[in-house]
């Protein structure tokens, strides 16, 4: 299987949402990595409001490290992209923080 790219998806409420738009700014470092929109409602299996990072699997690791260090208590999805959505946003999937349960039906 040859994963050529990721996305994470950083997770939000009204509450935290300043702090989301400061991390997401924060992550405009990340070089060749893109930027989502900011969104203030749940989007496709995503039960939360989010904002999506599309990383190469060339920037996949140094993301992550950037990941785990910026976050700032936000809970972060990660998974490939390998086309099987089903098991890319289950068996193939990573957490920071807390686990959602995501809207698998919406895929």
């Amino acid at each position: 299987m040859d994963i050529k790219e990721y996305h994470a998806h950083f997770y939000y409420s009204e509450q935290t949402l300043d702090k989301a738009r400061a991390v997401i700014e924060k992550a405009q470092v990340l070089d060749g990595v893109s930027i989502g929109r900011i969104h203030e409602r749940p989007v496709g299996p995503h039960p939360m409001w989010s904002c999506q990072l599309l990383i190469p699997a060339s920037k996949y690791k140094i993301t992550l490290d950037w990941l785990m260090l910026n976050r700032d208590g936000l809970t972060v999805f990660i998974h490939p992209l390998t086309g099987n959505d089903i098991l890319d946003h289950t068996d193939y999937a990573m957490w920071m923080g807390d686990i959602v349960e995501l809207e698998l039906g919406n895929l």
